[in-house]
């Protein structure tokens, strides 16, 4: 997939190019050549009147409203957010899912160069499961954060450095921005903590949950009272997945490496699922029976999430009093999630994209204000160092109590070097290949065979699938 986006977006970087140095019709231009060698361009002059934001759903435009100073008002229906300069933002979102969202972003890339310039895209956003098929340097569809005058050494100096890297090219250039950072933690039911333990102290929640064989013995205390440990198996992935060793997919090969994590995963989902510390109906997250393990009547004990998880799934799931969750770090730090944000090339608003990124990526205060609003862990180093000692600060969610306690020291451990593009299949389709094992409908090698057919449909350029011995 990633080798057919390459190839023909470098087609479309050379057509642009000949259009930005002012090639004519005929194609006579005698920086040809040069515009082909280095497509890494901005549409110059007149701002266009549309601006065209790629998405999954509506929290980056929230985001949007909240801290761009030229937000006036979005339409009801949220898919027109207007500028006071007389600019609109159209959202175009599409599922994250199933690679919906990847699959409709690439239609558009691909028409790019022939599209109207109030239909060109001119944003989009990418998630760390694939963030680096957009940000290759032979893709070339990101835009340098320095061709926007964006400069990351000052103007983004305060961010997280694993963040930088992520939306950095192999050669080091930086091609997007987030404002989260996404360490998770280990959040809980304090009703359920005070009925199976006597108490629902983070420090002394921690206690019980401070690695994974703790955690398990402390799910047999749960169990004894009628509580699941966690909701499902796939509620523990991230954390396992985010400590491979190796990428799934090697710079230039074509071949799956399946990580010897992957497998304790597996083994450990099962042994967990057998002994009865999970729920055996909740297949999976994002589906309806997981967002009711969040509500009041659930059984489940606690969820490993970000920031970004508590306030945009548990939040809206949970329908009992504010006040009846907890946070305490979990039995391993690990990072899910962020959303990149990229300015497209062939853009003909490289001021309102430079000026979007800036005010929600990398304005402090702005950072601060979203942080506070929306309880997102944002990418300031010293804003969430601030939030984190300041004892005055208390999520109204979670009881007055202070997550960024956990998540700012959290967020300090967190290494990302293991990303490749085919990142959202292989996690995807991994889980769901193994919950047929997990749910004793095929064998462990049958699985393994259903994931190989998966991911090879999924991704035609893949030849192989290697696991370890």
């Amino acid at each position: 997939m990633k080798k057919r986006v390459v190839s023909l977006m470098l087609a479309f970087s050379m057509v642009a190019g000949l259009t930005a140095c002012g090639g004519d019709a005929a194609g006579n231009n005698s920086g040809a050549a040069d515009a082909s060698a280095d497509s890494s361009y901005v549409a110059e002059g007149e701002e266009g009147k549309v601006i065209n934001i790629y998405c999954w759903n509506d929290e980056f435009r929230t985001r949007v409203e909240a801290v761009y100073d030229k937000v006036d008002h979005t339409s009801d229906d949220g898919t027109i957010t207007y500028l006071t300069d007389g600019t609109e933002i159209h959202w175009t979102v599409n599922p994250n899912q199933d690679g919906v969202y990847q699959s409709k972003l690439d239609e558009g890339l691909l028409n790019q160069a022939t599209a109207a310039d109030d239909d060109k895209i001119d944003m989009f956003l990418s998630e760390t499961d694939y963030v680096v098929k957009y940000t290759d340097a032979e893709a070339d569809v990101a835009i340098p954060l320095t061709d926007l005058g964006i400069d990351p050494e000052t103007d983004l100096a305060d961010q997280y450095d694993f963040t930088k890297t992520v939306a950095s090219d192999a050669n080091g250039v930086q091609r997007g921005s987030t404002w989260q950072a996404c360490p998770c933690l280990f959040v809980y039911r304090r009703d359920i903590a005070q009925d199976t333990f006597g108490t629902d102290d983070p420090d002394e929640i921690h206690a019980k949950v401070a690695d994974w064989a703790t955690m398990k013995a402390s799910g047999e205390e749960l169990k004894a009272k009628g509580y699941f440990t966690l909701a499902g198996y796939a509620d523990t992935f991230r954390a396992y997945g985010n400590s491979i060793s190796a990428p799934w997919v090697e710079e230039g090969s074509t071949e799956i490496n399946v990580d010897p994590q992957i497998i304790n995963w597996i083994n450990d989902s099962k042994d967990w699922l057998d002994a009865g510390l999970l729920d055996k109906n909740i297949k999976g997250q994002w589906t309806d029976d997981w967002n009711k393990s969040m509500g009041s009547a659930s059984k489940v004990f606690g969820f490993l999430l970000p920031a970004w998880g508590i306030d945009f799934v548990l939040n809206p799931n949970w329908d009992g009093e504010a006040g009846e969750w907890a946070v305490t770090d979990g039995p391993q730090a690990f990072n899910w999630g962020g959303s990149f944000v990229h300015g497209c090339a062939g853009t003909d608003n490289p001021e309102h994209v430079k000026e979007i990124i800036l005010a929600v990526t990398a304005n402090k205060d702005n950072l601060m204000k979203i942080t506070k609003d929306y309880l997102d862990f944002t990418n300031t180093q010293s804003g969430m160092k601030e939030i984190a000692e300041d004892e005055s600060f208390g999520a109204e969610f979670l009881g007055g109590e202070n997550p960024f306690k956990y998540f700012q020291p959290a967020a300090a451990s967190i290494q990302m070097t293991t990303l490749s593009p085919y990142d959202q299949g292989c996690v995807e389709l991994i889980q769901s290949s193994f919950g047929d094992y997990f749910q004793g409908q095929v064998d462990f090698e049958t699985a393994k065979t259903n994931f190989e057919k998966a991911i090879m449909e999924r991704y035609p350029d893949i030849t192989a699938v290697n696991w370890p011995e």
